[in-house]
């Protein structure tokens, strides 16, 4: 067992404060990683602050790791000492369900083992990236390409692979028309990576104060939603709308944008119970669906893409002692476009 500095919410809305905690000693298949930076992600917040329900405290938050093994068990063979590695969302799953066999370990039966706020196969709590090291077993563990900087790779760990996966599923590429809700942390990805999939790629913002950006990033129209003639002109248009927000929306909006057999998928997750009119799917054999983050093989792909096409996350570099001024930043929508702690300041 080894003791490291980390990050933690003493409390639920407590603020994070610097502590230590104890990693398990690495085990036949663990992989020690000497973590470098790790994303800050709003689900973050939302569970530092029980938005999605009773948590685990203290709580180390974050799931967005990009490190260096340090060490590596006797039984390991898909990582050796010095590997630039990256852990995201999920340390373990059953390994035996049908989702499980599928590579789809995001959706096992009989749930993942979060990185944080979750209790480990060993019945101990998991404490997430905001600390010096972690130990993950190799099988939830995934290479980083070396065209990718440690730094703007960490968000791929959630961010990334949560806009990729349904991009992939949905078949986002040359011919299709997608649409993105929202430029934020998840939002900047979706358009990078539909663009770089090939799709015709607009943003749907509340403003136009970001277009700038939305273009540069690969979009090829920006609409700001607080006009109502973007819906009108906007009508019909888009096979696929990714909604990355956290907050509530016009739904029925949203559908009629869609043209036949379109879906919409949502992946931010409010903390408020949505509502909308099942009227509004019908007409066009709309869809409305989700989609988690993706499993460690296509973790693995989405890297090797981003890799491939130099794309990766734009953020802000920030030492520990800011992370609790980034929460209330990131609640104000105030970053540019994500938030990665520099773990050395740990």
């Amino acid at each position: 067992m080894t003791t490291v500095a980390a990050y933690a919410a003493p409390a639920a809305k407590a603020p994070l404060e610097r502590t230590t905690v104890h990693r398990r000693a690495v085990g036949e298949n663990d992989v020690l990683i000497d973590i470098a930076f790790v994303g800050i992600c709003h689900s973050d917040i939302h569970q530092v602050r029980e938005g999605w329900g009773k948590a685990i405290f203290p709580m180390v938050p974050g799931h967005e790791i990009a490190g260096v093994v340090a060490e590596t068990g006797p039984g390991v063979t898909k990582f050796r000492a010095g590997d630039r590695v990256g852990v995201g969302c999920m340390v373990d799953s059953c390994r035996a369900c049908a989702n499980c066999r599928a590579g789809l370990e995001q959706y096992c039966a009989e749930g993942p083992v979060w990185t944080y706020n979750a209790v480990g196969k060993d019945g101990q709590p998991t404490y997430g990236g905001y600390s010096q090291k972690v130990v993950v077993d190799e099988n939830y563990v995934v290479r980083i390409p070396q065209a990718l900087s440690l730094d703007v790779a960490a968000p791929l760990l959630c961010a990334g692979i949560t806009t990729y996966s349904p991009l992939r599923h949905w078949n986002a590429g040359p011919g299709k028309k997608v649409a993105v809700v929202g430029l934020g942390g998840l939002g900047h990805m979706a358009v990078k990576l539909a663009h770089a999939l090939g799709a015709d790629v607009t943003v749907l913002s509340q403003s136009l104060r970001k277009k700038d950006d939305g273009i540069r990033m690969g979009a090829d129209d920006y609409r700001a939603t607080a006009d109502p003639a973007t819906f009108e002109d906007l009508a019909g248009r888009f096979d696929l709308i990714l909604n990355t927000v956290s907050a509530p929306l016009d739904f029925g909006a949203y559908f009629s944008l869609l043209r036949t057999d379109g879906v919409m998928v949502n992946l931010g997750l409010p903390e408020e119970a949505a509502q909308m009119e099942l009227q509004s799917l019908f007409g066009n054999r709309r869809s409305m669906s989700s989609s988690g983050i993706g499993g460690i093989a296509e973790t693995q792909e989405m890297l090797d893409f981003c890799a491939e096409h130099g794309t990766a996350a734009e953020i802000e570099l920030i030492g520990a002692d800011g992370i609790n001024d980034a929460y209330e930043r990131v609640l104000a929508s105030d970053v540019r476009y994500r938030f990665v702690i520099d773990v050395a300041t740990i």
